[in-house]
């Protein structure tokens, strides 16, 4: 059985805060800068909570994990939202953040 899991993180050092970003994008969906939702078995809960442990500083950073409960059967989202309204993700993103690229042509591609 899944269980819902909001993922937050407070990371006091910027290499490590994106190895943790890096490393939630493999477990869930990108909700908010450091808030995450994954649907986790138990296994799946361990193994993410081991990776992670592996990279934070036990001593400076955080992470919570919030169990909303079950995937099936507990009716409506229980995630509301203030200000812009939270929108579910039922697909993966993907984000290309470069340069546009100009093909002249003599370019042999």
């Amino acid at each position: 059985m899944r269980n819902t899991y909001l993922v937050c993180y407070d990371i006091c050092d910027d290499k490590r805060l994106r190895r943790v970003f890096q490393t939630m994008r493999d477990f869930g969906d990108h909700m908010q800068y450091s808030i995450f939702e994954c649907q986790f078995t138990s296994a799946d809960l361990v193994r993410c909570r081991h990776v992670l442990s592996e990279i934070i500083d036990h001593r400076q950073d955080q992470v919570l994990f919030v169990d909303l409960g079950p995937v099936e059967g507990r009716g409506d989202r229980v995630i509301t939202a203030l200000g812009r309204a939270y929108s579910p993700f039922d697909s993966p993103c993907i984000v290309v953040d470069r340069e546009p690229v100009t093909v002249s042509d003599d370019d042999p591609f």
